[in-house]
């Protein structure tokens, strides 16, 4: 007799595990996470580690988002060929409902980042639908469902080649790698798909995060496939790399390396790489005809009881009095606590201030002497002020950058990750800096924000100008007024580091 999956179930259970990825990590990385704190010889790195920790373990008590991009959804589905439907909808929409549902949820409302017309107006959908559905029609008689929420700034740095056969994988993701920067927020998840065509390299490469972390039981018991020998290597030369978390330097850039594989014509090897984030979001759950799932619960004694530990030089920022003099003594790594008011603006309002810029029209906001944070926040429920509201990919806002700070008078700005060339250039020659907030405590940054309202654009929801007042929000000194920044010299000396065997990595 076929089992039969009732359309309600798997639109429950779609909406149910998703709500659970947003605010508890799973619990293989949590440990990870702890373990490489622990042994993280750097302190800025550590300190970005301790704050990845410290949010977690929030999210976990409060059921808010991990961050505040709480991603694109990817559902796998391996259809046991005993299963029947029942229902009016086709599974891929049902699917959908259950992500509408998660996304809308009153309690916990998730933002929503998913754009209809990819090259055209752009316009959100308001609700994080579609999602991405994969199917794969298997023997038997249940439905496996496989659920993730993959964040816009990790995915932006997938790779992909087709090498020659005799081309080196090790080589290539070495090279890969450093050029991936830190916008997808490590210490992280490596996720490669080795064969097949383009398209199977891509799906195999996101598999494989779906996998659980392992390597070092892989470690003790030995590789017996190429594709785990390819986990040991590069799991060890990435992190010799001395990338570290958030890209400041340190021992730890790569928490795992999952490699999948698939046979493939004689005259290709495709490769894909993709990154899993800080912000690591998926879980798994089967339907079997007796109602939808039930996801447990983790246990909070499977987090570990972390505090940042703020040295003595840790300098506290007014930013409603902070001058150019005083920036001029900032340098890449120090740690500041910014208090005082702050403008938000990302890609869209910045496009906006431009353009206005070019035409001679008034922007809604003087920004001379202001600090502006990028950052698209979830919508605050019950009696927050504001929702998760970590930092988004300052590289994107690299092309603006010179018209802001010269057309403005801007100061400062707050991001995640590292500038590029262009950016650097702009704030050496205009004095100005560059500071970074943690990716992927985004929870832990929202409690700093006392106050918020909108000051510009409100059509853009999420992207408008906002104004916070902050108190003690934590940052890094990234890009100086020299264009000096912690990006370049921290991986550098890292490296050299374990390269000179200062320090052991495991």
């Amino acid at each position: 007799m076929a089992t039969v999956i009732r359309q309600e179930d798997l639109i429950e259970s779609v909406a149910d595990a998703l709500q659970y990825i947003s605010y508890y990590h799973p619990v293989d990385f949590i440990h990870a996470v702890n373990e490489a704190y622990e042994r993280e010889a750097n302190p800025a790195a550590k300190d970005a580690m301790a704050q990845i920790l410290i949010n977690s373990r929030m999210c976990a008590e409060g059921h808010r988002p991990i961050c505040q991009d709480t991603g694109i959804v990817t559902v796998f589905l391996r259809v046991g060929m005993g299963v029947r439907w029942e229902g009016d909808m086709s599974v891929s929409e049902m699917v959908n409902e259950g992500v509408r549902r998660a996304y809308m949820n009153p309690d916990n409302k998730l933002r929503a980042s998913i754009l209809e017309d990819p090259d055209g107006a752009r316009k959100n959908t308001g609700d994080n639908t579609p999602c991405v559905v994969h199917y794969e029609i298997v023997p038997g008689d249940r439905l496996e469902v496989h659920v993730a929420a993959k964040g816009g700034g990790s995915e932006a740095k997938t790779k992909f080649a087709m090498l020659n056969p005799s081309d080196s994988v090790v080589d290539w993701v070495l090279k890969m790698v450093p050029a991936m920067g830190a916008g997808w927020c490590p210490p992280g998840l490596l996720g490669i798909g080795i064969g097949g065509t383009a398209e199977k390299a891509m799906i195999l490469a996101k598999e494989a995060l779906l996998e659980p972390i392992d390597i070092h039981e892989l470690r003790e018991k030995g590789s017996v496939s190429r594709a785990e020998e390819l986990r040991l290597e590069l799991y060890d030369k990435i992190n010799r790399l001395g990338i570290g978390a958030q890209g400041l330097g340190g021992l730890t850039t790569v928490l795992d390396v999952k490699v999948k594989d698939f046979a493939t014509h004689a005259a290709n090897k495709a490769i894909a790489m993709i990154p899993n984030c800080a912000a690591t979001r998926h879980t798994h759950f089967i339907l079997d005809g007796k109602g939808a799932a039930r996801l447990e619960p983790p246990s909070l004694e499977d987090w570990p009881e972390v505090t940042r530990e703020v040295g003595a030089d840790v300098r506290q920022v007014n930013l409603d009095t902070v001058t150019r003099k005083d920036i001029e003594n900032w340098k890449p790594g120090d740690t500041l606590l910014l208090t005082g008011k702050m403008l938000t603006g990302r890609d869209a309002a910045h496009k906006k201030m431009v353009d206005m810029i070019a035409a001679g029209e008034q922007l809604p906001v003087d920004l001379a002497g202001r600090f502006i944070y990028y950052v698209g926040p979830v919508d605050p429920v019950r009696d927050e002020v504001v929702g998760p509201a970590g930092p988004t990919t300052a590289t994107r806002m690299d092309k603006f950058t010179r018209t802001m700070l010269e057309e403005t008078g801007l100061m400062g700005m707050i991001g995640k990750a590292e500038r590029g060339p262009v950016a650097i250039e702009a704030i050496r020659d205009n004095r100005a800096v560059y500071l970074m907030a943690v990716g992927g405590a985004a929870y832990l940054v929202s409690q700093a924000i006392k106050s918020s309202r909108v000051l510009g654009f409100p059509e853009l929801g999420m992207e408008a100008i906002y104004e916070f007042d902050v108190k003690d929000m934590p940052v890094t000194v990234a890009v100086d007024v020299n264009g000096e920044s912690v990006h370049r010299i921290g991986p550098e000396i890292w490296r050299a580091r374990i390269e000179n065997g200062t320090f052991e990595l495991r």
